[in-house]
């Protein structure tokens, strides 16, 4: 089965960290872009990080600085590392693959940042 599954949110306080990954089963991540994007209560999807298959990553305004995207190729994940969380970080965070006839979703993973 081709999906794609997030791991590790939870709840932390501000200025802490989390590790998020987002595991594949059926392709090999590597080979495609992955995106990480968030949702929080009455908010638009906000696209927050992007790495490449050649290995070029992008922020978005919010995150820059703070986040870091990475590949763990021999886990078949992409590993989103947030530092310095705040409050605003508050989110349901998913990651999605896209490439080659590929469009996937994970199901989400819930992050809450206590003040």
């Amino acid at each position: 089965q081709v999906k794609l599954v997030e791991f590790g949110g939870g709840l932390v306080q501000s200025g802490g960290s989390l590790r998020l990954s987002c595991a594949a089963s059926g392709i090999t991540l590597k080979y495609y872009l992955v995106r990480w994007y968030r949702q929080a209560p009455g908010k638009q999807r906000e696209l927050i990080a992007s790495l490449g298959s050649e290995g070029t990553t992008n922020y978005g305004d919010s995150v820059k600085g703070r986040f870091t995207i990475s590949r763990e190729n021999a886990k078949n994940a992409v590993i989103l590392q947030m530092n310095s969380l705040i409050p605003e970080d508050t989110a349901a965070y998913y990651c999605n693959s896209l490439g080659a006839g590929v469009n996937l979703w994970g199901q989400g993973t819930q992050v809450t940042v206590s003040s």
